[in-house]
């Protein structure tokens, strides 16, 4: 069993506990259940943003502890003002380190886009998503059938939620994409061995429907490969462990986005 099987073993125990314990329905009485949610999409396109998505991850499977104590709150926050699209708050307690709470905190000191990291296989998990604060949620297509996953996106859409397909191959493109998905990401890092290859990004950029804004994820540590992959066709890019393994990720962050900003300017000098 790999670590995404056992993650996913892992989550339907999970799910079928935490509903017992708190039905669906005192979820949808949580003040962020009819907020108007913000769009990562739009977000991830405004040309006063980087399109980064700065990721809020304590540790992980493959590092173990990155950086157990940093706050959410300093961070989301320091990240925002660097010039972040968007948050990523990891949710999953046993394998990640996080907790809805770090979403929901991250939720009262911003407005922007959140996306909620997890591993998504419920609609429990949806609402509960839209009960926390989350504007988006992950889904994974190695961790879903396809037909489950066009169900839980075209639910995640009826509760006002964007959806980010996450895909590591071409076959898990082709036969995951559907309508009811607003952003597609290609994870260079492989779940199954954590083996990380950017060159993934690059090969699959051009099969990805223009229909959906395209996310290059995991192993983005220089500008200069976000300008390439900018370059290839990718609007978003989600970043986290280059950020969170330094003391403070959200000077770190700062640091990185001037880098790339620098960069983009030559790209496109002023006239």
């Amino acid at each position: 069993m790999n670590i995404l099987e056992k993650i996913i073993a892992h989550k339907h125990k999970e799910v079928a506990e935490k509903s017992s314990l708190v039905p669906a329905k005192l979820l949808e009485k949580s003040i962020y259940f009819d907020s108007k949610t913000v769009s990562m999409k739009k977000y991830i396109q405004r040309e006063d943003k980087t399109g980064i998505i700065a990721e809020f991850k304590k540790q992980s499977p493959s590092k173990g502890n990155i950086n157990i104590s940093a706050s959410v709150e300093t961070v989301s926050i320091g990240y925002m003002q660097a010039g972040a699209s968007a948050l990523s708050i990891l949710t999953d307690k046993d394998f990640f380190g996080g907790k809805n709470e770090d979403l929901t905190a991250a939720r009262k000191y911003n407005f922007c886009p959140i996306l909620r990291k997890d591993f998504i296989i419920d609609e429990y998990q949806i609402i509960e998503a839209k009960s926390i604060g989350a504007d988006c949620i992950l889904l994974i297509a190695a961790a879903l059938e396809p037909g489950r996953l066009k169900e839980l996106a075209a639910f995640a859409h009826q509760l006002g939620l964007e959806v980010l397909l996450e895909v590591h191959d071409i076959n898990e493109l082709e036969t995951s994409v559907n309508e009811h998905l607003d952003l597609v990401g290609v994870n260079n890092r492989s779940l199954k061995t954590f083996d990380v290859s950017v060159e993934t990004s690059f090969d699959m950029v051009d099969r990805i429907p223009n229909d959906f804004v395209k996310i290059s994820e995991s192993g983005l540590s220089k500008p200069e490969t976000l300008i390439e992959l900018k370059k290839a066709g990718y609007e978003g890019f989600l970043i986290g462990e280059n950020f969170m393994k330094s003391s403070r990720p959200h000077q770190a962050a700062l640091n990185f986005m001037n880098a790339f900003r620098k960069e983009l300017s030559k790209l496109t000098p002023s006239v």
